[in-house]
């Protein structure tokens, strides 16, 4: 696997060594002690996977304090543009974020720390998109901001008028509320 670092540190981007033949491809999409060897320590608990049709954007999600997740996310089917918004305490980058597009023809994972927004938007007709947790998922320790926060101002490659979002992400918090929620 290659771990190419991101401009956000802490954001990775894991490239898997893919083996093609006239069967198919193979490839190795975790091995704990390649991901150790590159910093990576993180013990992953749970896995999660979405279908989701072209336009849907879901996000900006995150989990608060001793309930925050680290996340190893990838593409089974599709093409997504995935978004991790740096909102560390005290970060330098506080507030910027990483997009890349994650696809099942690229074979492309993203790394993203705990104390991260993360979000994406679906390119494809349809997506599949998996991800592995370092922490169990606690309801009460939920939040959210709006996938169109001025203040992130992320362009997710979607049109305004056809992107589809869940009402729990359209009425979603900002910014300067997540920054007043953690003091």
């Amino acid at each position: 696997m290659n771990f190419i670092k991101t401009n956000i540190d802490g954001v990775v981007i894991v490239e898997p060594k893919i083996f093609t033949d006239s069967r198919g491809y193979f490839c190795e999409t975790y091995n704990e002690q390649d991901f150790i060897k590159n910093g990576i320590t993180n013990r992953f608990v749970q896995d999660n996977q979405s279908k989701s049709s072209y336009g849907v954007v879901r996000g900006l999600h995150c989990q608060l304090g001793e309930h925050s997740q680290a996340k190893l996310v990838r593409v089974l089917q599709g093409s997504v543009l995935d978004v991790a918004v740096d909102v560390r305490k005290g970060s330098p980058t506080f507030g910027k974020y990483v997009a890349i597009e994650l696809s099942d023809t690229n074979m492309r994972q993203l790394f993203i720390p705990r104390h991260f927004l993360h979000g994406f938007s679906v390119l494809s007709e349809t997506a599949i998109f998996a991800y592995k947790v370092d922490n169990f998922y606690n309801k009460e320790s939920e939040f959210g901001i709006r996938y169109d926060s001025p203040e992130i101002n992320i362009d997710w490659r979607i049109p305004k008028d056809k992107i589809i979002t869940s009402d729990k992400d359209r009425i979603a918090n900002t910014l300067a509320d997540l920054i007043e929620k953690t003091r």
